[in-house]
């Protein structure tokens, strides 16, 4: 696919995501309901490794690898999943950064959500900060709201603009 085509998936991927989780949150108490969004969800954190794979790796290709890793170990239904998201989100945001694939600003503040959640999640989980992980805890939705602004902006971004080719630095071959 080209860069264009990975972008516009990533985009709707990311939007569709986000809905599913919610959804899932929505409907906790049915669980064949949840099992289905589960596995939508699933299918959509491969679609966004690939994706931003191959959007970033031409910046790193070894943090590229390391971030879609992280994106399939998030796909696996499970406890752990939310750290490997933040880990593999942190990676894609510092590759958009550094390549300045997207704006600044948006890419900022995605390394910000990231490295917030990636600092944060292991501290819930021992229920040193605001007790353990419960989705309906204020400390929990205060700390997940700058990434859903995060990646809403970051899709519509991806869908309506696409990404630049990365930045080259002085002394990199072209």
């Amino acid at each position: 696919m080209t860069r264009t085509t990975n972008a516009r998936v990533a985009g709707f991927t990311f939007l569709f995501y986000i809905a599913a989780g919610i959804a899932t949150l929505a409907l906790s108490g049915r669980p064949h309901a949840t099992d289905v969004l589960s596995l939508f969800t699933s299918l959509s954190a491969l679609t966004l490794g690939v994706t931003l794979y191959a959007i970033t790796r031409e910046e790193d290709p070894d943090l590229a690898m390391l971030g879609l890793t992280c994106r399939v170990v998030e796909a696996i239904p499970g406890d752990q999943g939310a750290i490997f998201f933040a880990v593999g989100s942190t990676l894609f945001c510092w590759l958009f950064l550094r390549g300045r694939m997207i704006p600044v600003a948006l890419a900022g503040l995605g390394v910000l959500a990231s490295v917030l959640l990636v600092v944060i999640l292991p501290l819930q989980r021992a229920e040193l900060f605001g007790g353990a992980v419960n989705w309906f805890s204020s400390v929990t939705w205060l700390l997940w709201l700058p990434m859903l602004v995060f990646e809403v902006t970051l899709a519509i971004w991806l869908i309506v603009k696409g990404v630049a080719l990365p930045a080259r630095r002085p002394g990199t071959l072209t």
